[in-house]
């Protein structure tokens, strides 16, 4: 991909080598996904077959490979985050920053210039571009936090449509549990990503997710290498899990 920032500054890697790389992280995220949870698809019939913003909803560090599962192997899926300053200090960022999966950015107006330029290589191949629109995790399998306007933005400048998608039954990762993923109908995006239009693409977008999510029950936490599972990766912002508002 295009204008790589400091967080990829390392040896190139040839592109069939890089679409190698993400086949085997997908395949090996299906098998993982397929051994420890029941997953069911709904609405595969929605998906649009060009570029497409992808808005989920973010329960837990697994999403990502959830949606790897669900999702076909063409487009090819990209993941806009995680705000890193480098992508090869931790465990899951070099596995993300090797597949060649993410997009990351850096907070600030420099970084998103290049960011957004990594988008448009993105949607030029005829990618996929998944982001977890509230920005964070939460608690509450029915519960949808204020969504950021990236999908909008992003959705807007490249004149792309949004797909919402609802993530059900990772709060809590018990094996043998059944993980709902519900795809929604395509939102159209036209015009200038504008303060007015970016507010009104983002409230159009907030309530087609919150409509696929809404009332899903929670569920009890599983047992010690369930609950082990589900909080490895998880960073609350609030330092600890919050507790669920009914």
């Amino acid at each position: 991909m295009a204008e790589p920032s400091a967080v990829y500054r390392h040896q190139p890697v040839d592109a069939r080598v890089r679409v190698g790389r993400y086949r085997f992280v997908t395949a090996l995220a299906r098998l993982l996904v397929g051994v420890y949870v029941r997953l069911r698809v709904e609405g595969r019939e929605r998906l649009p077959a060009g570029p497409v913003v992808y808005c989920f909803s973010h329960l837990n560090w697994t999403d990502p490979f959830i949606l790897m599962s669900a999702l076909p192997l063409r487009p090819r899926l990209y993941f806009f985050g995680p705000k890193e300053d480098d992508m090869r200090v931790g465990g899951r960022n070099k596995v993300m920053a090797w597949a060649g999966t993410t997009v990351p950015y850096k907070s600030g107006n420099d970084d998103m210039l290049h960011a957004t330029r990594r988008v448009r290589s993105v949607f030029a191949t005829g990618g996929a571009l998944a982001i977890a629109g509230e920005g964070r995790i939460h608690a509450g399998e029915s519960a949808l936090l204020p969504l950021e306007e990236g999908p909008a933005y992003f959705a807007l400048r490249f004149g792309v449509p949004i797909v919402p998608v609802a993530i059900n039954g990772t709060s809590w990762l018990k094996f043998g549990r059944r993980v709902r993923v519900r795809i929604g109908d395509p939102i159209p995006a036209t015009g200038r990503p504008t303060r007015e239009s970016l507010a009104a693409l983002t409230a159009s977008t907030w309530a087609a997710l919150h409509a696929l999510v809404a009332g899903h029950p929670d569920f009890p936490p599983p047992g010690p290498f369930g609950r082990w599972l589900t909080e490895q990766f998880n960073e609350w912002p609030e330092g600890s899990r919050p507790p669920v508002r009914r």
